[in-house]
């Protein structure tokens, strides 16, 4: 969300940006889901999944993910078969275990019920899996009912888990899931390439995936200039420093702020070097710089599957961003 305007404008940002990059001949297009925030309007990826497959006609489209420990495993199932029904062969559910969320929104988002323990997303996967697979365990209580009536349908939902630890990453490996790792947090980078390892050791293969897959994505923002990206990036360096400082919305209100502003903001000593240890983490500059991190991280991960997440105030600096990335990389 933008300094000043509504989580609708982001929203609509976010369908236009799609179509921008599926024209750029990106493959996949996820959304996250963040709850009583200030800056994030993506609250319920579901919907905005179909919104995004509405309007658009080739590139996959899912969540990035579905915060499952909040939810009834069947009705997530249902509603990405639902998803798959209408546009089948382009829907990814991703999963993720963090609340997206501080602890306070997650009572609300079960209340008055008590939020569900995390001891239990282990079995919260299976039940999605085998709801989408009609192949919930034979003793399981539930195992007569069916997300969809009927045939088993000739497609469903790409299911990958979704982390930035080893937890995920070895969950993934014991159930044969495709694992999405988060090297965009900006402090993650270090483990990372450790964690996909150890996924790739623990693999087994299963029905829906014989092979590891693995996913990283980073955090990158490309101009044509190294200046330019620096300039650009102010907005969400500012918005990382926000967090540190606690600086709520009454104070300078919701969104991030242009580049401008951000950078004009004065930061104390210990923000500042929290907020370079992040940008060091991020994959920021002109062209052949970012292209040159992008591959660097795919050595480190060994993967060709990199995810892209670029966070600037302007709509037109993101599509830039993406479009500067797609001719670097030869996607164009």
């Amino acid at each position: 969300m933008r300094h000043g305007e509504t989580g609708a404008h982001a929203l609509r940002d976010t369908v236009e940006l799609a179509k921008a990059v599926e024209a750029l001949g990106y493959a996949r297009y996820w959304v996250a889901e963040h709850h009583s925030t200030g800056t994030f309007a993506g609250t319920s990826p579901e919907i905005l999944v179909g919104q995004i497959l509405a309007n658009t006609s080739r590139i996959r489209v899912g969540s990035g993910g579905v915060m499952l420990t909040h939810y009834s495993a069947m009705k997530v199932a249902e509603q990405f078969r639902m998803l798959d029904s209408f546009y089948p062969g382009r829907v990814d559910l991703g999963i993720g275990r963090a609340p997206g969320s501080d602890q306070r929104t997650m009572m609300a988002l079960a209340y008055p019920k008590r939020p569900v323990e995390v001891e239990t997303f282990p079995q919260q996967v299976l039940d999605v899996v085998g709801y989408l697979h009609n192949g919930l365990q034979e003793d399981h209580p539930f195992v007569s009912l069916k997300v969809a009536p009927g045939l088993k349908p000739e497609t469903a939902p790409e299911i990958w888990l979704l982390g930035s630890s080893d937890y995920s990453a070895r969950l993934a490996a014991q159930l044969g899931l495709p694992f999405a790792f988060a090297d965009f947090f900006g402090t993650t980078s270090g483990h990372g390439p450790t964690v996909a390892a150890l996924y790739r050791q623990e693999f087994q293969p299963s029905e829906l995936c014989q092979v590891p897959r693995l996913n990283v994505t980073v955090q990158a923002i490309c101009a044509p200039t190294t200046e330019e990206a620096e300039r650009v990036a102010a907005s969400r360096n500012f918005n990382r420093a926000r967090r540190v400082l606690g600086i709520q919305g009454e104070e300078i209100g919701d969104g991030i702020l242009s580049p401008e502003e951000a950078a004009a903001r004065p930061l104390p000593e210990n923000v500042r070097e929290h907020v370079q240890a992040y940008v060091d983490g991020c994959i920021d500059g002109d062209p052949e710089q970012v292209k040159a991190g992008i591959l660097a991280a795919a050595e480190r991960y060994e993967t060709k599957d990199v995810g892209i997440v670029s966070i600037t105030y302007a709509l037109a600096d993101r599509i830039r961003s993406y479009e500067l990335v797609a001719q670097a990389c030869g996607l164009l």
